[in-house]
């Protein structure tokens, strides 16, 4: 296939706390390096671009050693947590910054829109600024002319468009901006966080758009974003960038199993037991300790897609005839609500518990969740009137593994099985 972006040995190092690379001895230093075809005597210091940590040094790789290569007309989604390096290959990639290890090639025009009003000047108008990003990408005047009409339809600003940009809503630079990039025809388009502006109507539109731009016009598009659907639903290859290296790259939903199973660790045992002043709850009820257990898993927290899963909550109810119900959210690693479960009998019944402590379990059946990692929430409620009276968000977590074992669920398909559950129904067949 044709290659249109390949990228080799690229690094990117910042110098903290400064405008630049650093100073002027500095950049003389890279510059004489250079010249005598020695390496740069900066790229053997630095720090791993970790936000979280307190560095030993001054400079900080914000990309370190990235190599990959994009084929004309492939649609790839960067992930990865705030920081990771994901906006400075972009930036890169759209020629706003330089790198300072490594080489990019790439053939075709590009489209960036990195942040709301990029490549906008705010003392134009709307129509101004889209003549001006057209001419910026190598277009013609009357090929923009022809998209004019589209542009402004899709972003919904033609009673603003002779209105200077700086007067806009940050909702109504991003339509624009984004429309200017979707239809101005480049061959390719990065987007960075499209989709964390606006509203919701917009961002369905945007996706849409977005999709017909890669199958029916064969453009090559790089998509960062958090939306872990519109991730999915985009992009058939992702890359996931952890401190400034790819850790990750290939198929999309592998990789956002990989992201999320890298990012979290099981915790399927809480506990405030030994601290109840911190314990979740009010002066009716508090949660003591949250369990998951499995019937025949040997693995701390991971549970075979067959096993029975055990979500059990202890409390303490602190006063008398406390009528009450409790009950747990599931979410799985893209944070959909799975299901909702609560005693419903406790509440229909308004059985009134007396001071103490107690221990309730619900169990879920196998061959019932999918695979993947899952979060579970706790909550107390009371009826009459309606009062929450503490939902734990974060009380434990899990993951249901498939050993792909012709499980009743799986029967001999030996792929990705699809779906928020994946339950085993009961078929029936008739033969006329």
């Amino acid at each position: 296939m044709n290659t249109v972006i390949k990228v080799e040995n690229l690094s990117k190092q910042y110098r903290l706390g400064n405008v630049g690379m650093g100073t002027l001895h500095n950049d003389i230093n890279r510059w004489w390096h250079a010249v005598r075809g020695k390496e740069d005597p900066y790229s053997k210091i630095g720090d791993v671009n970790d936000r979280t940590v307190e560095g030993g040094s001054e400079y900080v790789w914000a990309l370190r050693d990235i190599n990959f290569e994009i084929n004309k007309g492939e649609v790839w989604g960067i992930i990865g947590r705030n920081g990771a390096g994901k906006s400075t290959l972009l930036k890169i990639l759209s020629r706003t910054t330089l790198p300072t290890i490594g080489s990019v090639k790439i053939k075709g025009r590009i489209a960036s829109l990195l942040e709301v009003g990029t490549g906008f000047h705010p003392e134009l108008t709307g129509r101004e600024n889209i003549f001006l990003n057209g001419a910026i990408l190598g277009m013609q005047k009357k090929e923009i002319k022809k998209k004019f009409d589209e542009i402004v339809d899709f972003a919904g600003v033609a009673r603003y468009i002779d209105t200077p940009v700086k007067r806009y809503s940050s909702g109504m630079y991003v339509r624009l901006a984004f429309a200017v990039a979707a239809h101005l025809e480049p061959e390719i388009l990065i987007v960075d966080e499209v989709l964390a502006v606006g509203d919701a109507e917009f961002q369905k539109k945007a996706l849409g758009k977005m999709q017909d731009v890669t199958k029916n016009d064969g453009r090559t598009v790089l998509f960062v974003s958090h939306h872990m659907d519109a991730i999915s639903k985009l992009c058939k290859h992702t890359m996931v960038f952890q401190k400034g290296n790819i850790a990750f790259q290939g198929n999309t939903e592998e990789a956002i199993s990989f992201y999320f199973e890298g990012e979290q660790a099981v915790t399927p045992y809480k506990t405030w037991l030994e601290n109840n002043s911190k314990a979740p709850g009010n002066e009716f009820v508090k949660l003591l300790e949250v369990k998951v257990t499995g019937i025949a898993s040997t693995s701390y927290g991971v549970y075979d897609i067959s096993e029975d899963v055990n979500i059990c909550m202890k409390y303490e109810v602190l006063v008398d005839d406390f009528i009450y119900t409790h009950g747990f959210n599931l979410y799985n690693f893209r944070d959909v609500h799975v299901l909702t479960s609560h005693d419903t009998e406790m509440g229909k019944k308004k059985i009134k518990s007396s001071k103490g402590i107690y221990e309730a379990v619900a169990t879920i059946p196998g061959n019932f969740l999918n695979d993947g990692m899952y979060r579970v929430s706790i909550a107390i409620m009371s009826y009459d009137p309606f009062t929450v009276h503490f939902h734990e968000m974060e009380a434990a977590s899990f993951s249901v593994m498939d050993s792909k074992n012709e499980s009743l669920a799986r029967g001999l398909y030996d792929g990705k099985m699809p779906g928020v559950v994946r339950p085993a129904l009961e078929w029936n067949l008739k033969k006329f």
